[in-house]
């Protein structure tokens, strides 16, 4: 058993420890530490062991450890020195490629990969779909080395395929990267499948590398639909795209509630401003002056909220679908949404000029945009307006629109400029990282990618949301009603100092001890004065801890508040249908409210959705991929502009400046000599000049391969590494733009599948997701 190796930085306090305090001593142990090891450590004693173990039994529920027969305790998001293993491909070298069989981590699992040579230690040889159980050693940013103790089984991984009609039986490619061998289908294992469908695919016993076996289970769809590359994503990760009867019946039948005893908000001019392309309108802002003479310069400010409460009844058929997806999914292509049409698009949408329920609250805030009460209340409204973000910012700088709507925007333009000002005294954390967007043309194909322009408009609903969040978080908590909090962590203390350990390389000094997001904003306002913002904002974004929900509140991290809900978009999020249940049942609203039930759920459901983000998230990313790699497969050759987003013993993660695609640079492709991995800083250096290409860094790339079918792109080095110092060392010099190099020398043959799929690119830091307002 594994113990935390003794620090300066250890634990210093007796008593009980803060969950916070636990996860970062499990951190500085290399597997699993007894139950009496942190006892000891914080001076646990008597009865006060009793709640330590109800803490650890807190975090085991949150997946935040692994709680092994009580006594035993390990890190969720880390692999333990010994841990079973699945086999998912062999690569040109034999080497084989594997994942771990269990993953309760944050972010996608890391690859693992034995080598060729301790894989012929094992008797018989071990195969595709092989179980292993092996010793794990890290092997950079994002993977391990491993050597297998002993073979344990079948592993349980599916894949899923496209698959090729033979004269007897078939063959099937698989769409996921990292399972790059083709499957022979032997006739009786088709399933039916027809030429060209996608298939749900279960391994058959394959040993050393003769063909690898499979029979097909189920048919998720054909590679022809034009859509395929969204099917392939949304099946991969099992997000149901089909409304059960049931359901849909339910949506069918609801019906608009009348007035009643709701507060009449139909003549205030709530306006609505949302992307151009919108349909589900959850949001409208109204501010105007206040004109209490106590409040000089001060604005009363109205959010209404589509009333999703009212409809989607506790434990319904509505209500059981919505929390198995969780939120509704983006792609490129479609939106699969939590909620059928029916109410999505139309009885929840807050459309212009007719009547909708909502939940409101009224927030009256100074005139330096300190917020002074608030008050929430069930009402009637009609959107005055429906705005896109570009549409606003016009009418803001003076385009053309009635008096009325002038009037309007200017009102809420001045209440926002009054927020700013709590805004800059709060300091959160200002990454302002681009967001992208993938336009495609009549016929389904990649017409362009853009950068999204933020304009202030965009700022103004943020801005507005994120104070009725922090209202609904603190009106809860002053009813003492149970909810669900957004928090974000502040980063954890092993991260954190490797990521001063790493600035301290590129000369930059981070303050020791605790940091908040000014530490982080600062560093940025000086790397920006350097021209290496972008540089510096990727080391930033990754020492962050990703936002979950809970129903511990932690705070938020990222915008530096004590206590944060989601309130505002309950259409597409379930977090937010069970805060609005909360405030119904707290303030007696009527019906529908939080029930005792669902109250005592709250933290099986917190764990729940966060999960469900989570694979919203990859569906949403994997699905951008192969579109990408679909649009960059007819530039092959092509030179780009990119960024090293990832380093690892294998090789660079890139991202493209010009459409945000990510791809690999295995180290054969890196440059003329032979580079060693540096994890210390995030670098690999080169062994005859002591040249560095290093996190953050600025390259020229050229694309080798592309692989639409798995969202897999592959890159050759165009760039010169940044001059070093001692080659011995791997010490280098500050970095600066890269100049158009010496070309890479590359080997006379066609870049293999298998190195394509070797490189596929890792998941991009949980921080750097598509952005979620409010």
């Amino acid at each position: 058993m594994a113990k935390p190796a003794k620090s300066k930085s250890g634990p210093k306090k007796t008593g009980l420890p803060s969950k916070q305090e636990i996860i970062a001593y499990l951190k500085t142990a290399d597997g699993e530490v007894a139950r009496r090891e942190i006892a000891r450590a914080f001076g646990v004693k008597g009865e006060a062991r009793t709640e330590l173990r109800r803490l650890l039994k807190e975090l085991d529920d949150e997946g935040a450890i692994n709680l092994k027969g009580g006594k035993r305790i390990e890190r969720a998001d880390a692999l333990p020195p010994v841990a079973p293993i699945d086999v998912m491909s062999v690569d040109d070298n034999g080497d084989l490629i594997c994942l771990p069989a269990t993953w309760r981590g944050e972010t996608e699992p890391p690859m693992i990969r034995l080598s060729a040579r301790r894989a012929a230690k094992v008797k018989p040889a071990p195969g595709v779909g092989d179980r292993l159980l092996a010793r794990l050693f890290p092997a950079g940013d994002d993977g391990y080395d491993a050597d297998v103790i002993k073979a344990i089984g079948k592993g349980a991984h599916r894949f899923l395929a496209v698959f090729y009609k033979k004269r007897k039986g078939g063959v099937a490619e698989p769409v996921e990267r990292r399972a790059k061998d083709n499957f022979t289908i032997e006739e009786g294992d088709e399933g039916g499948a027809k030429d060209g469908d996608l298939v749900w695919l279960e391994t058959k016993n394959a040993r050393g590398y003769g063909p690898k076996k499979a029979r097909v289970r189920s048919i998720a769809g054909h590679i022809d639909d034009k859509h395929a590359y969204s099917l392939i994503a949304l099946a991969n990760h099992g997000i149901p795209t089909e409304f059960p009867p049931a359901v849909i019946t339910e949506a069918e039948q609801a019906k608009l509630p009348p007035l009643g005893d709701r507060t009449d908000l139909r003549d205030t001019p709530l306006i609505t401003i949302d992307p151009a392309d919108a349909k589900d309108h959850d949001d409208a802002v109204y501010a105007v002056a206040d004109d209490d003479p106590e409040n000089p310069g001060g604005f009363r400010v109205i959010v209404a909220i589509a009333d999703v409460s009212f409809f989607v009844k506790p434990e319904s058929a509505l209500d059981k679908e919505a929390l198995k997806r969780g939120n509704s999914t983006y792609l490129p292509d479609r939106v699969v949404p939590m909620l059928p049409e029916r109410l999505s698009n139309d009885l929840c949408s807050l459309k212009p000029e007719v009547d909708r329920p909502c939940l409101a609250v009224e927030m009256v805030i100074t005139a330096q945009g300190v917020k002074k009460r608030h008050h929430f209340m069930r009402a009637m409204m009609r959107s005055h307006a429906k705005l896109a973000y570009e549409e606003a910012q016009a009418i803001s700088e003076g385009g053309p629109a009635s008096d009325h709507l002038k009037s309007v925007v200017k009102t809420l333009y001045a209440a926002f400029h009054a927020r700013m000002k709590e805004r800059e005294k709060r300091a959160p954390l200002d990454l302002d990282l681009p967001e992208r967007k993938i336009i495609l043309d009549k016929n389904g194909d990649v017409e362009k990618v853009i950068k999204r322009e933020r304009f202030d408009a965009h700022r103004v609903i943020e801005e507005f949301m994120i104070l009725a969040n922090v209202a609904a978080a603190e009106a809860l908590e002053r009813a003492k009603t149970p909810l669900i909090y957004r928090v974000h962590d502040e980063p954890d203390p092993e991260k954190l100092e490797a990521t001063r350990d790493y600035l301290d390389t590129l000369d930059y000094s981070l303050s020791k001890g605790a940091v908040r997001p000014a530490n982080f904003n600062q560093l940025l306002k000086i790397a920006e004065s350097r021209e290496q913002k972008e540089m510096i904002s990727e080391v930033v974004l990754r020492s962050q801890k990703q936002a979950i929900y809970n129903t511990e509140n932690v705070g938020h991290f990222g915008l530096n508040l004590g206590r944060y809900a989601h309130f505002t978009s309950p259409i597409r999020r379930y977090a937010d249908l069970t805060v609005h249940r909360a405030l119904v049942k707290a303030f007696k609203l009527g019906a529908n409210g939080q029930t005792e039930k669902e109250a005592k759920a709250l933290p099986k459901i917190a764990e729940d959705i966060s999960d469900l983000e989570r694979r919203s998230i990859a569906a949403e990313r994997e699905s951008a991929d192969r579109y990408l790699a679909g649009y960059l497969e007819e530039r092959i050759g092509a030179e780009f502009d990119a960024r090293i987003r990832g380093v690892t013993k294998f090789g660079l993660f890139v991202m493209l400046d010009e459409s945000g695609a990510d791809g690999f640079i295995p180290m054969r492709a890196i440059g003329f000599e032979r580079f060693r991995f540096e994890e210390r800083e995030h670098a690999v250096i080169g062994e005859s000049t002591g040249g560095v290409f290093r996190l953050g860094q600025a390259v020229k790339v050229k694309l080798a391969e592309a692989a639409p079918l798995t969202g897999g792109l592959r890159f050759d080095m165009l760039s010169d590494p940044l001059p070093g110092g001692s080659k011995r060392k791997g010490k280098t010099g500050k970095p600066s733009q890269p100049g158009r190099g010496k070309k890479a020398k590359s080997k006379k043959r066609e870049p293999s599948k298998g190195r394509r799929d070797k490189a596929a690119k890792k998941k991009r830091s949980k921080a750097n997701a598509k952005p979620r307002r409010g």
